[in-house]
């Protein structure tokens, strides 16, 4: 299989000087077409950075990126609009539909900057609802509809285009479990009928619907791993299974808040010694 997405040395940083953060380092991934990737990692990790870089919601500050074998740093913002537009689909976890337009509406919304009819635009865009299930909900508005509902009318809007790439930032992170079932049915349909899918999420049995799981960690990607869609990678297992905090991981965390915060560190200090004094003790 060809690859779709590749990333060499990828990196993103914010900020000047002693001010820099880095939220991507030195990203390497290659993404063959018609792949599920589940993407995974802490709060923090980079994972919502690394897909709107490959989304070209961002621009990355160093390394190279190939979209489709073109360079995306040679794409004028034009050609990168067009190619967002076209190619890839966004599914987002706050559903990001407008209060005012009905399902309808919001899901022919994209279709509208290709220059579509309005008659054409509603047909595709209730085609598209109908793929999702909800061709009985076309003219509700969003306070209208269930949470898992309003997730449905935001995929079928990242279908409307038809892309090959469908990028999914937390698509279950509001929804209960009834809900989350239905909308990963959804993208595995999708995954089944040639879509290229990259989600994103923190729950490890989601990983069952994946082809592949990726996990990052302080902006890096540390772990990469096929699997069989219906079983959860070992690795996934192991990152998300840990035993609880040890007495050195507290003392890890003080560090780093003294390091963090400089106007805390008497207190930090304090509390150092105290957990420093107890494990003598207890070594002893």
């Amino acid at each position: 299989m060809n690859n779709i997405i590749q990333l060499q040395d990828v990196s993103k940083l914010y900020g000047f000087g002693d001010a820099t953060t880095v939220a991507v380092e030195d990203v390497s991934l290659q993404v063959r077409k018609g792949e599920f990737i589940a993407v995974m990692g802490p709060s923090g990790s980079g994972k919502s950075t690394l897909m709107n870089l490959i989304g070209l919601l961002d621009r990355p500050t160093e390394g190279t990126y190939l979209l489709q074998g073109k360079k995306v740093s040679r794409l004028s913002a034009w050609r990168r609009a067009r190619y967002r537009r076209d190619r890839i689909g966004f599914v987002f976890q706050s559903f990001n539909l407008l209060a005012t337009m009905t399902a309808l509406e919001n899901v022919a919304l994209p279709l509208a900057y290709k220059g579509m009819t309005q008659t054409r635009r509603l047909k595709q865009a209730g085609n598209a609802l109908e793929r999702v299930g909800l061709a009985d909900r076309e003219y509700y508005y969003p306070k209208q509809l269930s949470g898992g509902q309003m997730q449905r009318v935001a995929i079928a809007r990242a279908l409307v285009n038809n892309p090959e790439i469908i990028i999914a930032d937390e698509p279950t992170g509001n929804l209960d479990s009834v809900a989350s079932r239905v909308v990963l049915e959804l993208l595995s349909d999708l995954h089944k009928s040639g879509h290229t899918i990259l989600m994103v999420t923190h729950n490890p049995e989601l990983t069952r619907y994946a082809t592949r799981a990726v996990f990052m960690h302080d902006g890096s990607i540390v772990a990469d791993q096929n699997s069989d869609i219906g079983t959860v990678p070992n690795i996934a297992k192991k990152m998300y299974l840990k035993p609880q905090k040890t007495e050195e991981d507290d003392l890890e965390g003080v560090s780093a808040l003294m390091d963090a915060v400089p106007q805390k560190n008497e207190k930090a200090a304090k509390k150092t010694k105290k957990s420093k004094k107890k494990s003598k003790a207890k070594k002893s």
